[in-house]
């Protein structure tokens, strides 16, 4: 009986699951899935919770029923740390031997260290995160409203904030702070002039070159000496990987993702998937996307698989179908299969593929139904 672990319940994660469930000879298989929550999130759309009134319980997945349809193992606990050397994996409460392993445990909010920072704001990892803003939102009166981070989360969340606000007849300052001297980093110019000029329309502030300095009493207080009063923080300002990872002596990127080699081996028996990999293709690192995620989640069951057998391994070959930033009043850009894309068709293809990729039939009726009532009047 050989034993595989699953880290993490993303799309990596799922997927593997699910691929190893089809393997004909699964049943000299004993495969366990770790993940610190019973549910899993559907990411993708946690920042239309804010504007397009999505409910976050729409977006969760309970694991256990996966789980029990293929009789498999699910440990719900948080990692704590991996001994490679002994094939061992550390949970909170328990140690846990392997054969082979798939780490696919994704990301999470980086603070950098900075408590008061982590304390004072709101993050977006999960659905649980975004019910806690939407009660925030609902329950308090902010005097302005920030988002930390110009990425492709923060430019959905600041949209969103601004279609929650418009709709809540709130006339509230709203402001995006970006460490950099450019919002959406490494994106194309093009896609950059496009984006701020619909942050424009909706009167979303972007001060770039800015950071925030300190936060005392409630107040944030910028890099340029700005200080804004009772105004509510969303932080959105970079990703890590759990600390587990981060102790492992890897060779890794500055989020600590863990660099693969063409199999996405770590060594002959541990394989990463989804975010936690850094892949490197055609001279170039993949970026964070559900697509890849999905796709290195079935590869590296495949190349498990393949392992177990005796087999040869698998070169994982990426596809990039292109990647869209959707904003909430029904205006996105982005490149879909080479082709660059501007306008209310991308925002129809983001949403056709959050559909399509969500975990369940309920799922996707239920995004369908919030989708239709919170898009109207979004513009």
């Amino acid at each position: 009986m050989k034993k595989v672990i699953i880290i993490g319940a993303g799309f990596a994660g799922i997927t593997a699951l699910k691929k190893l469930s089809s393997y004909k000879g699964k049943e000299g298989l004993e495969v366990t899935l770790i993940n610190d929550k019973e549910k899993a999130s559907f990411l993708p759309l946690l920042p239309d919770c804010l504007g397009r009134n999505i409910n976050p319980e729409h977006l969760s997945f309970d694991l256990t029923g996966i789980i029990s349809k293929r009789n498999f193992n699910f440990v719900k606990d948080k990692v704590i740390a991996l001994d490679l050397e002994k094939k061992e994996v550390k949970t909170s409460s328990l140690s846990l031997s392997f054969d082979y392993l798939v780490i696919s445990s994704g990301t999470e909010t980086n603070f950098y260290g900075n408590n008061e920072i982590r304390d004072a704001s709101f993050k977006l990892d999960d659905a649980q995160d975004a019910m806690l803003i939407r009660k925030a939102l609902d329950e308090k009166d902010f005097s302005s409203y920030m988002i930390s981070g110009a990425g492709y989360t923060g430019i959905e969340v600041a949209t969103n904030l601004s279609v929650y606000l418009r709709k809540n007849k709130k006339a509230k300052r709203l402001v995006i702070v970006e460490r950099a001297p450019s919002i959406l980093g490494p994106l194309p110019q093009w896609m950059k002039d496009y984006v701020i000029d619909n942050l424009k329309r909706l009167n979303i502030e972007v001060l770039v070159n800015t950071s925030i300095e300190k936060i005392e009493a409630g107040a944030i207080q910028l890099s340029d000496s700005k200080v804004f009063e009772n105004s509510m923080l969303i932080w959105a300002s970079g990703v890590r990987t759990a600390d587990f990872i981060q102790n492992l002596k890897l060779e890794k990127n500055a989020q600590g993702r863990i660099k693969t080699d063409e199999y996405l081996r770590i060594n002959d028996f541990c394989f990463a998937a989804g975010d936690t990999a850094y892949f490197s293709h055609k001279s170039n690192f993949l970026r964070m996307a559900v697509q890849f995620a999905i796709m290195e989640g079935n590869a590296a069951a495949l190349n498990v698989i393949k392992s177990i057998e005796g087999g040869k391994l698998v070169k994982y070959t990426p596809v990039d179908l292109g990647y869209i930033v959707p904003m909430a009043n029904n205006r996105a850009c982005g490149v879909t299969l080479g082709v660059n894309m501007k306008g209310f068709l991308p925002i129809i293809l983001h949403y056709a593929m959050c559909i399509y990729r969500a975990y369940t039939l309920r799922n996707k009726l239920d995004i369908i139904k919030d989708l239709f009532v919170g898009m109207r009047g979004a513009k």
